[in-house]
């Protein structure tokens, strides 16, 4: 009896700019659980931002030169996949704003922007993936950002995959579904009503009594733990990936490493 080969969906992975920057720990976690949950994975090399700064800004003509270059490079991907709700949101979202009308790029950009997801979105949607034999250790509570939120409908997802994680528990945080003044740019044009913003949210992290701050965009996380370590505050925060994958179990985000 012969049996039916089985192909794994070919995943091209997005990296993001900040995780690529700031937080590589990311993107290593994402392959490996991606792997795990059956998928051949790739990084094309050719990928850069996905324009959504020069988009915010309201430079389309810079955004769609950059949207054409991420296009190419992933376009004969199963799959792009992006542990970012905001980067995510742009590709699949806002690519469409950008090539209205352009015989040659409109059914590209469509093909492109139809098979993007945000990372925990696909591993649970898509790929049925359940974490097996992860431990975390602590209480968590988790923020839910913005793009990944309205844009992606990603909130049940992340929280499936973390009740699987022995020894983690979740406690709920008051405003998890509102912004914490990252924004991308917001930060830099607005810095006075950002820090308001993430103020609030870092009391709110606080008041949960909770150890450790979960989410799934380096952005938002990279903000609300840089203001909770000005604040001395010990909560630790981590992408969501990084606990399922294991690899939580380092420095966290704004955290120094401790060397003795």
């Amino acid at each position: 009896m012969t049996g039916t080969a089985i192909t794994k969906p070919r995943v091209g992975f997005f990296v993001t700019c900040i995780v690529d920057t700031m937080r590589p720990n990311i993107g290593f976690a994402s392959v490996k659980v991606l792997e795990q949950a059956g998928c051949a994975v790739e990084v094309p090399r050719a990928q850069t931002c996905c324009g959504q700064p020069a988009f915010n800004s309201g430079d389309d003509d810079g955004t769609r030169a950059i949207a054409k270059q991420v296009i190419a490079a992933f376009e004969d991907y199963d799959y792009v996949v992006v542990p970012s709700g905001s980067c995510a949101s742009m590709i699949r979202s806002h690519y469409g704003e950008l090539f209205d009308g352009d015989e040659e790029w409109q059914p590209r950009q469509q093909a492109v922007s139809a098979k993007t997801w945000e990372l925990l979105s696909f591993l649970t949607d898509i790929m049925g993936y359940r974490p097996e034999a992860v431990r975390y250790d602590g209480v968590a509570t988790y923020h839910d950002s913005c793009s990944g939120l309205r844009d992606l409908g990603v909130r049940d997802q992340p929280r499936a995959l973390l009740g699987e994680v022995e020894g983690l528990s979740l406690t709920p945080l008051q405003g998890n579904d509102e912004c914490c003044g990252f924004g991308g740019t917001f930060c830099v044009k607005y810095p006075d009503v950002s820090g308001a913003i993430v103020s609030d949210k870092a009391e709110k992290i606080e008041a949960t009594g909770a150890d450790t701050l979960l989410g799934g965009d380096m952005g938002c996380l990279m903000n609300m733990a840089g203001k909770l370590s000005r604040e001395g505050s010990d909560v630790k925060a981590f992408h969501t990936i990084e606990v399922l994958a294991g690899m939580a179990d380092g420095p966290a985000i704004c955290k120094r490493e401790d060397r003795g």
